[in-house]
């Protein structure tokens, strides 16, 4: 536990002195304002070295935490589950990353629509409005520019709306696509097609909101029967019964953690495929 304490204490005062010296340098060479004289408060420290974790990804304290238990349990075996949790934690991070993406490009594709139909009502032509709808909200991703040139150029701007919508969240798009073909070969009006198309992707959003905040309650219960195993280590800890010797240094403590790990996953695996089936639904 001294160790561990020690290393994180250096790694600490290293981070903040680093940049301590950083910033010394830039207000001496900028020539002016007034230069601290110690060392950073330690809240700035320590949200320095939240900057810092978080760079590197929250995965990474998975080996931080398998090592000190290891120190405190005198064996290497945390040591390895905390390296084998990282791809699983990473590939947590990579999907909570891509379904925060989707989300605000959902958002913003139903922005591009709202702002589409206030441009054509407007009186503008429906080229020059999606240029400034697009960029007033970005709406189109990474599908931009093949949008923007069939708009500008007159080329086939349903079918590049059909293929920006492949990405993941911008499925909206597809509607708008279809509203300005109908529009364009029939006559029709797009301003009142994109109003409807915004209210249906509106609706579609609440809908999945209201969804996911039913199913928060849920989650809390997974997160917490996940984090009672790690209670119970604590509480014996702490009365004294020695429950990570017990764990690690015996064939039957042994034999408990492998059946308790076994366990744990497969509770995890099956909670979350529940969510992930309600969500869907």
């Amino acid at each position: 536990m001294g160790a561990a304490l020690l290393c994180l204490g250096a790694l600490a005062w290293l981070l903040g002195g680093r940049h301590y010296g950083m910033r010394r340098a830039r207000l001496l060479l900028a020539g002016g304002g007034v230069v601290a004289t110690g060392p950073p408060a330690p809240a700035q420290a320590l949200a320095e070295l939240r900057s810092w974790g978080g760079r590197l990804g929250a995965e990474w304290w998975a080996p931080a935490a398998g090592l000190v238990i290891a120190l405190l349990g005198s064996s290497v075996i945390p040591v390895v589950a905390g390296a084998a949790g990282v791809p699983v934690l990473r590939r947590m991070r990579v999907a909570r990353q891509a379904r925060r993406a989707r989300e605000q490009r959902a958002d913003a594709v139903i922005a591009l629509c709202g702002a589409l139909a206030g441009e054509v009502r407007a009186g503008r032509q429906p080229g020059a409005a999606l240029l400034r709808a697009e960029r007033d909200t970005g709406g189109l991703g990474d599908a931009q520019a093949a949008v923007v040139a069939a708009a500008r150029f007159g080329g086939d701007v349903p079918g590049a709306l059909a293929a920006a919508a492949r990405q993941p969240g911008a499925e909206g798009l597809l509607g708008l696509a279809a509203c300005w073909r109908v529009a364009m070969d029939q006559g029709a009006g797009l301003a009142a097609g994109l109003d409807r198309l915004e209210a249906a992707l509106r609706a579609e959003r609440d809908q999945r909101a209201d969804l996911r905040a039913q199913l928060a309650g849920a989650r809390a219960t997974t997160v917490l029967l996940a984090a009672l195993p790690a209670l119970g280590l604590f509480l014996g800890t702490a009365m004294g019964a020695g429950p990570l010797r017990v764990l690690l240094h015996s064939g039957a403590g042994l034999g408990c953690l492998a059946a308790g790990a076994v366990f744990e996953a497969a509770g995890m695996w099956w909670a979350a495929r529940i969510v992930r089936k309600a969500e869907t639904v």
